[in-house]
Formats: structure tokens, C-alpha cells, sequence
């Protein structure tokens, strides 16, 4: 009876484990703003950390953000998330700034959220990803701006 017991705990946990998190690390494309790399991590079952290296108007960016994940009930591999970062761009003189009505050299940085929605694959080493991420500038055309992005992204258990 001890042993079945213990076969059947180990199982569970087992399957809790293997369950718990759809993927550990997923890398891809986001199209959007900002558009370029994406890198997202999770570290516990519900947090991850996403970067983002971005390429446009003659300059890159980087973002981080963390977020916290929630399953929704009734739709297997798909949840909805939510978080808060940073982010740090340039852009080039010769390229038109959307957040600018003048051309010239600018640096940005500011604090982001996020809230979107993630599907994972169960039976394919890809998740989609459809997020909202709303931007306040610090430096450099301060102001509250509201970005939207789509990730395809391959992922790695």
C-alpha cells in the first residue's frame, strides 16, 4: 500500500511539474512596435522576463519587462499576462520620429507595462503571442504613448 501510495504521488508530481509551465525559454519575432528579437524566460511558474532588441528609425532599442502569467480557464495553452519595465531607444537624425515633429538625433528612456495574450502549442515548440504595452518617456519626448505587438516565438522546455 506504501508503494502505491508513493507511485502515485511521484506521478503526480511528475505530471503537476511537467504541467505547471508550457516552456521554459522561447525565442522569435515581434512585429509592432517596437518590432525586432524577442527573448522570454520563465524562472518560476508564473514569471518570466521578456527582452526585446529593436530595430527602426535609424536607431535600436531595448526592453525588459517582467510578468506574471494566469492560465485562462477552459482554453488549454492559452493565458493572459500582465507586467511592468523599461525601456531604452535611439533614433537617428536622418530618420522621422514618429514621437517628434522635427528631425535630429534622440535618445529615449521610460518605464513600460504590459498586459496580452500568450498561446502555447502542445503539440508544436511554438507560442503566439498579442500584447499592449503602455509607454511613459522620461527623457526625450516625455509623455504617455500606447504600443501593440505580435511575437512568434520557438520555444524550448
Amino acid at each position: 500500500m506504501k508503494r502505491l501510495l508513493f507511485i502515485l504521488a511521484t506521478v503526480f508530481v511528475a505530471y503537476s511539474a511537467t504541467n505547471a509551465q508550457d516552456y521554459k525559454t522561447g525565442l522569435g519575432l515581434r512585429g509592432g512596435y517596437p518590432s525586432g528579437v524577442t527573448v522570454k524566460h520563465f524562472f518560476a511558474q508564473k514569471s518570466a522576463v521578456e527582452g526585446i532588441l529593436s530595430f527602426g528609425w535609424g536607431g535600436i532599442g531595448v526592453t525588459g519587462l517582467y510578468q506574471l502569467h494566469n492560465p485562462i480557464p477552459d482554453a488549454p495553452g492559452l493565458k493572459w499576462y500582465y507586467g511592468f519595465g523599461a525601456h531604452f531607444a535611439t533614433a537617428n537624425a536622418d530618420k522621422k520620429n514618429p514621437f517628434e515633429s522635427e528631425y535630429g538625433s534622440k535618445v529615449f528612456l521610460g518605464a513600460d507595462g504590459v498586459i496580452g495574450l500568450e498561446y502555447t502549442f502542445k503539440d508544436a515548440p511554438i507560442c503566439l503571442g498579442l500584447d499592449i504595452l503602455p509607454i511613459f518617456n522620461i527623457i526625450e519626448s516625455p509623455g504617455i504613448w500606447f504600443n501593440a505587438g505580435f511575437s512568434v516565438r520557438y520555444t524550448f522546455k
